[in-house]
């Protein structure tokens, strides 16, 4: 990977970590705000919090996936296989930037966890 695309890749990461990390700020914020006392619409809130945590949840770990991807980018293992060490394919990359797994090792692991 050249030095130029290498750090446009790190800024678009970087854009993309930033933009997650608003978006849980405010998810925090609308966790933390207080309920209605009305039980019906207090039962309403209390629904839409669960949905809200989960995006918080998915937020979190795809911040964590970016942070991983960008220590990969400065050690050198970016774009190899955490599983296989090969390399992963150029459109899987370009698709979902931080990666750790090649399609096949990815596609047996999802495999794997359904199972359970």
């Amino acid at each position: 990977m050249s030095g130029g695309s290498k750090d446009v890749l790190r800024e678009e990461l970087i854009a993309k970590k930033q933009e997650l990390s608003a978006r849980l700020e405010r998810i925090t914020i609308n966790l933390q705000r207080g309920f209605d006392a009305d039980s019906k619409e207090m039962a309403k809130e209390l629904e839409d919090s669960e949905v809200v945590d989960a995006l918080g949840n998915e937020a979190r770990t795809e911040i964590a996936k970016i942070s991983a991807a960008l220590q990969r980018l400065e050690s050198g293992g970016y774009g190899i296989c955490s599983e296989c060490a090969e390399p992963i394919e150029v459109d899987r990359m370009k698709v979902y930037p931080y990666a750790d797994e090649c399609i096949d090792c990815a596609t047996f692991d999802e495999r794997r966890r359904s199972r359970y």
